[in-house]
């Protein structure tokens, strides 16, 4: 990557002021689209580290010095195991999971409501596993070559023709490159300046300039390593995963789940608009130590299976407690020129489903299929890549969702109308309908197709993702010239 203002490409010399019209016939080239990665989350890491593996020429900018994951705990299901095992990234996982395989529902005073047990691994082959966020986090990061990810790199903003698109970051450095992926986050900078300059162009549908929606407030910690003798769940190979509802005097959903390393990591959901301690200051102030104590005082009583909420805060470091918006929002536009969008960047789901970075890693391994199908670089060939995984990917990402949706009413939701939805779900839903929701949602489970693909596990049927046209026609001509050579 040069620091100069003038970046050198294989059409020419781009002025820093910007691209400037050309009458120059559009750039054919056999070589592989340089890929521009604005974002290190976890979608821009597994896209980094696919297209690591496909050949294809990135970089990965991030615009902080430093990224700080969240303490969250992330749950990951066969959607995206198998992807993670076809990179080698599902061994690592095992060491620092726990399978999830079963929940507990009860009141905030725990009489029990329902509970479910998981028949994940029996039907699909993988246990649904429950770690902190961190530790995939740095797995994923040191897959990626350092020199191929630039540290403290906003963008800024960008312009895109049919030559190439060029990045202009904050430090006022600027970079050329052929596709430029929006992987930084809900708040993504890339879409942001993308809609603005549609939206400019009468090109944005009116759908895409709304606020994202903020129905839910949530902060959460996890403790420190705790006494087996006092917390023996924590010595459980399998992760201990307990909701405790409120009732309408207390609309707080909390919920607890042991963790590796002898730990409990907590998490408590209050509805927006139910709940006296949603005030304007909870509401917009930014989560800090020192508004901690006045926030977590107030529910310290809250009951849970290992004694009052209190005693796990106390365990938990002040610094590692965190406040967060379930912020939600399903846009339309998710590619236009030579610039297309991944993971919260795209679609924002709320936790409920534990499915948002599934999604958003999902979105990577597509991404780079239809990067790799990118022969010979051209605009318009990258175009079609790049409508192409957004037609592979839309739909399924709507149902989640609406899913997203549905499970937030049933787990954190405290009107009427919720808890007696709650209510009817936990006492008559058959178990047979809750298997057959499981079947129909472990079967997407898409990989890499110029990869080999990892072991088929489980007894249900896989959906079949399309086909590589690229590889169907490399091996089409190996046939062919193998033919040819038998015949002679």
């Amino acid at each position: 990557m040069s620091d100069n203002n003038t970046i050198n490409s294989s059409s020419g010399s781009i002025p820093s002021g910007g691209f400037k019209g050309s009458d120059l016939p559009p750039l054919v080239t056999d070589e592989p689209p340089k890929v521009l990665i604005a974002g290190a989350g976890l979608a821009g890491l597994v896209l980094g580290i696919y297209l690591e593996e496909a050949g294809i020429p990135y970089e990965i900018f991030e615009r902080t010095a430093e990224i700080k994951p969240l303490g969250a705990i992330m749950c990951l299901t066969s959607n995206i195991l198998p992807a993670l095992e076809q990179i080698r990234v599902y061994e690592d996982l095992l060491k620092f999971s726990k399978p999830c395989r079963q929940g507990t529902f009860y009141t905030g005073d725990l009489k029990l409501i329902g509970s479910f047990a998981s028949k994940d691994e029996e039907l699909t082959g993988y246990d649904r596993l429950l770690f902190a966020r961190p530790e995939l986090y740095d797995t994923l990061f040191k897959r990626i070559p350092p020199h191929k990810i630039h540290m403290s790199k906003k963008v800024l903003s960008f312009q895109q023709n049919h030559e190439g698109v060029m990045l202009r970051f904050s430090d006022n450095t600027t970079l050329h490159g052929d596709i430029l992926v929006g992987a930084d986050g809900a708040h993504s900078s890339v879409r942001q300046h993308l809609y603005k300059t549609m939206d400019q162009q009468g090109l944005l549908p009116k759908s895409d300039n709304k606020n994202m929606n903020k129905g839910y407030i949530s902060f959460l910690g996890t403790t420190g390593p705790l006494d087996p003798a006092k917390y023996p769940a924590v010595l459980d190979p399998a992760c201990e995963n307990n909701f405790m509802i409120g009732d309408g005097a207390t609309p707080y959903t909390w919920v607890t789940f042991t963790v590796p390393g002898n730990k409990i990591c907590w998490n408590i959901i209050v509805q927006l608009g139910l709940a006296e301690v949603e005030d304007d200051q909870f509401k917009t102030s930014d989560w800090v130590p020192q508004q901690n104590k006045k926030m977590l005082d107030s529910i310290r009583h809250f009951k849970t299976p290992y004694g009052t909420m209190g005693e796990l805060f106390d365990e938990s470091p002040v610094e590692g407690i965190s406040k967060v918006y379930y912020e939600d929002m399903l846009f339309e536009t998710w590619t236009h020129g030579r610039t297309v969008l991944i993971g919260d960047a795209a679609h924002k789901l709320l936790p409920s489903t534990g499915q948002g970075a599934v999604n958003a890693m999902q979105d990577a391994v597509i991404l780079a299929n239809c990067l790799y199908d990118i022969k010979p670089t051209s605009f318009e060939n990258i175009k079609i890549a790049l409508n192409e995984y957004r037609d592979q990917r839309f739909e399924l990402v709507k149902a989640q969702y609406a899913t997203s949706h549905f499970v937030a009413k049933l787990q954190y939701g405290h009107t009427m109308w919720e808890r007696i939805l709650r209510h009817c779900i936990f006492n008559w839903l058959p178990k047979s309908l809750q298997i057959k929701q499981v079947v129909k949602d472990s079967a997407y489970r898409p990989q890499a197709n110029f990869m080999p693909e990892a072991p088929t596990r489980g007894s249900i049927p896989i959906t079949r993702q399309k086909p590589s046209r690229r590889v169907q026609e490399e091996e089409a001509k190996k046939a062919a010239a193998a033919t040819a050579a038998a015949a002679i």
